[in-house]
């Protein structure tokens, strides 16, 4: 059976899957707007520190007026779900000690995620981690806990990392050698020291677009600034088991017709250190021109015919190669972000499967200084005014005593660090209590004794 096929059996039946949603930002408003629409899939409860932001969500996303009931308690949600209303909290504990199936995290801040995530494992419920940052932070160590539960913990599907895993699954199930994967942004190096402050100029949104929606400065200048391209790319190399090279990532501008030439090792004629690896590619030139066929809202994989009988198939069957005719490439132009997230719901409920999920820790994004930084700075972490964050070997990141970018949140900065720098642990004054960095140091220990 597919999914639609036993969403519609749930509602017959009578017993949907109850999803409980922690965040109201535009990631969760575009769920609110589909998940309203699916058989079988009733959204129980939104935990948001600003209830009336939820509250905005659901009116904005075409829910009946009156469908929100206030409540702070776990029963108060059950009560409001049985009633077909949405339970809207302030306390995301509530909501994980419901009656919810599944635990959607969209708050995008590392720590909190994590104990979000931690508390919903632990309570026996599925969840789907759209907070990427924290799951290159600690998705190995989730995904473990996950299984240890008998529950599960997955990527979202309509976020790139769990598309890409779609396709990597793809390419090994029917027998090709994946060579790169990875996904289109808009990049030039100067991005990387962008900030809030001057984000917008960078899009081109006027004050007027920017006061008219629900757009979040530091989340767009994260996109910018090159810290979400290593994030995800961190959790796709950390699913998949690819490895990413030496100086991180390269964003080659490079046009879909050309990915198969471009992305693929130096030996070949490619540009990759090696094979099997992640990339980013840049929807621009250097110059600022743009590339004709760009992949700027897509992700991608090239691979390579494992046989001269396939490469054979790729001609007869018109796929675009590269010159050799050994190289190919699949891709998808657009990904539809929270519009697609009940695939990981109906995923994770009905079939027991992620959409993906870390499995190794291969990879990290290690926190760079955007300005010189001196002693009692404050970081303010992803997408902010301090720091950016680079893709690196777990290893490479754990040898150099690199400080992850999902802890930059708050840390107070103890020695001088130049621009472009390295952030280390022995140069910030951290928390070292929160759950979070526990676990984080639990993690490195396994990479120091590899």
């Amino acid at each position: 059976m597919n999914f639609y096929d036993m969403l519609q059996k749930r509602e017959q039946e009578n017993n949907p899957i109850k999803v409980g949603v922690i965040g109201a930002g535009k990631f969760s408003s575009m769920f609110l707007s589909q998940s309203r629409l699916t058989p079988g899939m009733q959204v129980a409860g939104i935990a948001e520190l600003d209830p009336q932001k939820a509250v905005s969500a659901l009116k904005r996303t075409g829910w009946a007026d009156g469908i929100a009931l206030f409540t702070d308690t776990a029963g108060g949600i059950n009560d409001a779900a049985r009633a077909g209303r949405v339970a809207v909290t302030g306390d995301s504990a509530a909501l994980i000690g419901s009656g919810c199936d599944v635990i959607i995290d969209l708050t995008g801040n590392p720590e909190v995620g994590t104990h979000h995530a931690a508390a919903a494992i632990e309570s026996g419920k599925h969840v789907v981690m759209v907070n990427v940052e924290a799951d290159c932070l600690l998705g190995a160590k989730l995904s473990e806990m996950a299984r240890k539960k008998g529950v599960v913990y997955t990527m979202a599907y309509g976020d790139q990392p769990a598309l890409i895993a779609e396709q990597l699954d793809w390419a090994k199930t029917v027998g090709f050698q994946v060579v790169c994967t990875g996904k289109g942004t808009r990049y030039q190096p100067e991005f990387h020291y962008s900030t809030p402050e001057t984000v917008w100029g960078y899009y081109g949104f006027s004050e007027e677009r920017v006061a008219s929606g629900d757009y979040n400065a530091q989340m767009f200048n994260s996109f910018l600034d090159g810290s979400k391209s290593a994030i995800e790319m961190c959790a796709v190399s950390n699913h998949s088991g690819l490895i990413p090279q030496k100086f991180g990532l390269q964003f080659p501008p490079v046009d879909i017709n050309d990915l198969a030439d471009v992305l693929k090792p130096k030996s070949d004629g490619g540009i990759l250190e090696h094979s099997g690896t992640v990339e980013v590619i840049a929807s621009e030139n250097r110059d600022g021109s743009p590339i004709a066929r760009d992949l700027r809202w897509g992700v991608y994989v090239v691979f390579r015919a494992p046989t001269p009988y396939v490469e054979r198939c790729f001609q007869e069957y018109g796929m675009k190669t590269d010159k050799s005719g050994r190289y190919s490439a699949l891709y998808r132009p657009y990904h539809y972000i929270g519009l697609e997230l009940g695939i990981s719901v109906a995923s994770a409920v009905l079939r027991g499967e992620p959409t993906g999920s870390s499995k190794e820790f291969l990879a990290d994004v290690a926190a760079y200084a955007k300005k010189d930084l001196k002693p009692g700075d404050l970081l303010d972490g992803e997408g902010g005014y301090t720091v950016f964050g680079k893709l690196l070997t777990a290893q490479t990141s754990v040898a150099q005593n690199g400080l992850p970018l999902g802890l930059s949140g708050k840390a107070k900065v103890l020695k001088s660090i130049k621009k472009g720098e390295l952030v280390t642990y022995d140069s910030v004054e951290l928390n070292r209590s929160s759950l979070a960095y526990r676990l984080r140091k639990e993690l490195e220990e396994n990479v120091k004794d590899s």
